[in-house]
């Protein structure tokens, strides 16, 4: 036994459950119904300006990755003042430091993950074919072998040209997107011209960026929205004054725009002259122009889970899957209530139908727990970074593998979480995050058969590892208490509120018999020995027939939790 209980796998810590942050911004988005003239303008202001927004972040990308205070913003931005403004240059250069910055971060990612599968390919290289050395495995033959081979000097090369750019600190960044630049060798398959390829690239390197400013007209001196007719003015830079049709070098669009979605959000700052920045960018595909406002919002302390528990209001546990999201209402003492919930999430077609379709299964979970009363909804802090990495390695080999794997990168985990912040939080509601180890497998041996049998919909093992998922962000353990969920429906009707408490209590014999007259005693839930989940209840009167007689039954199906076997 000792021997059996040292070979065990050891579990992994479990971090602690937490609240999602508030949305620190809003952004919101109208179309630029703009005609022949406003058009030709606005493409040679983008042009312009994204031509020298390009230069300056060549020459930071040069300076490389120094305090704030020697990235020679103050030189660079005096040298863009001379052919835009010193507002458009302010937006230039702090677009450079962003850039610059977040580019840094991802080299950093991708020497992190080439590193976790360099290492995991190496100790199954150390392994050999079809053998196995603890909990590492070989690999099946000596073809397959032979591949991770030639994966592992790839993968080698690849981490070289990376540390050689974080030790340069230059990292590499192409200013329209490399996706749409590995287009251009494969119009084919893109179904594409040249000239159509063309005006996207063209569209993508525009620069149309002001950024907000407190105290100037209406929150933006350089592209600035007024709030009574909705007329959209720019300041134009220095050598393309000649046409401006406003006074002071301003140009003014034909179109106007009004903002519907958060409107009274945008008119409240607007009208106080609080800071607001905007974008005008071109869709080329659809031939149409936006114009996004977009602010910051203040820093605003969430509940704990702690409070969250303390104040005795309901969840929505949620469990993210790659066609559909199963849910349970949790009361505050983390007993299931109610029948389990699935939303359909098709996540098919283009990048715009698939967020639409995201948004759509996100109002339905959000008019759920505002049915259900909950105070909020709990979900996994997913992001299959190590999966995503090592995944050739751990999660299958062959068509099943592979199969498993589109399926895991297909989860939206990022945006099912920024999604669900940001619309829960204008409800009302919180948002707990917590630990996904284990909560499936538990969820599925301790919650799936007796909900199953409890409720009159089909459990899956999603919609348990939703309790389970719940439950935790409780602070209750997810193994049940005895007696949770029962067959008889009176016992499942008056669950009592401390049973997410272990408490001690005889196990392996049935309770003893008491007849009907006997005072009630302790915290039973039954009357009577014919109310108890027994192996062998009280005989029971059979009527209409000659005759009342006793009927004894056969043994009857029973909890297991209740007689401490396990299942």
């Amino acid at each position: 036994m000792a021997r059996q209980r040292a070979g065990k796998r050891a579990l992994r810590t479990i971090a602690d459950p937490f609240t999602v942050a508030a949305p620190s911004g809003a952004r919101i988005r109208d179309r630029l119904r703009v005609d022949g003239g406003d058009e030709e303008v606005l493409s040679l202001v983008g042009q312009h300006l994204g031509r020298h927004q390009r230069a300056d972040l060549g020459e930071r990308v040069a300076i490389g990755r120094v305090p704030v205070r020697d990235n020679r913003r103050a030189g660079r931005k005096k040298k863009l003042t001379a052919v835009s403004s010193s507002r458009w240059a302010g937006a230039m250069t702090r677009a450079s430091e962003d850039q610059y910055q977040l580019s840094m971060r991802c080299l950093y990612d991708e020497r992190a993950g080439l590193r976790r599968a360099i290492g995991q390919i190496t100790r199954r290289l150390a392994v050999p074919c079809e053998q196995r050395t603890g909990r590492v495995r070989g690999y099946k033959d000596q073809g397959e072998r032979f591949q991770k081979q030639r994966r592992l000097q790839a993968l080698k090369v690849r981490l070289a040209v990376v540390e050689e750019r974080i030790a340069q600190e230059r990292p590499s960044v192409v200013v329209g997107g490399g996706r749409l630049v590995k287009m251009r060798h494969h119009l084919a398959d893109a179904r594409l011209t040249a000239e159509e390829w063309r005006t996207r690239w063209e569209a993508a390197r525009l620069f149309l960026t002001a950024d907000g400013e407190s105290g100037a007209p209406h929150g933006n001196y350089t592209i600035s929205v007024d709030p009574a007719d909705g007329s959209v003015t720019i300041v134009l830079p220095e050598p393309l004054r000649h046409l401006a049709n406003q006074p002071r070098g301003r140009y003014r669009l034909s179109c106007t725009v009004a903002f519907h979605h958060r409107r009274h959000e945008w008119l409240d700052r607007i009208t106080v002259n609080q800071a607001v920045r905007y974008d005008i960018t071109c869709d080329p595909v659809r031939d149409r122009w936006y114009l996004d406002a977009s602010w910051s919002a203040p820093k605003i302390v969430l509940p704990s889970p702690e409070e969250v528990r303390a104040a005795g209001g309901r969840m929505l546990a949620v469990d993210l899957n790659a066609d559909h999201l199963a849910a349970y209402v949790l009361d505050p003492h983390g007993n299931p209530v109610g029948e389990p919930i699935t939303a359909p999430l098709e996540l098919t077609g283009d990048t715009s139908r698939r967020d639409g379709r995201l948004r759509a299964a996100v109002t339905s979970l959000i008019q759920m727990a505002q049915a259900h009363g909950c105070a909020g909804i709990v979900i996994e802090n997913l992001g299959f970074t190590d999966a995503r990495n090592t995944g050739r390695e751990t999660m299958g080999r062959g068509r099943r593998g592979k199969a498993f794997r589109r399926t895991v990168a297909g989860i939206p985990t990022a945006k099912f979480r920024e999604r669900l912040r940001g619309m829960a939080y204008h409800q009302g509601l919180v948002v707990v995050a917590v630990d996904p180890a284990y909560t499936s497998r538990w969820g599925d041996a301790h919650w799936r058969g007796p909900l199953d049998d409890q409720s009159k919909t089909t459990v899956t093992r999603h919609h348990a590892a939703a309790v389970a998922i719940g439950r935790r962000a409780f602070g209750h353990r997810i193994r049940r208490r005895p007696g949770v969920t029962a067959c008889d429906r009176r016992i499942a009707q008056r669950r009592a509120t401390g049973q997410t408490v272990s408490v001690p209590r005889a196990r392996g014999n049935a309770s003893p018999p008491r007849t009907t007259g006997t005072p009630h005693t302790g915290g039973k839930t039954c009357r009577s020995r014919s109310d108890q989940l027994v192996l062998f209840p009280a005989p029971r009167t059979v009527r209409g027939a000659p005759g009342a007689r006793h009927h004894t039954p056969g043994p009857e199906r029973v909890d297991p939790a209740n007689t401490g076997q396990q299942r």
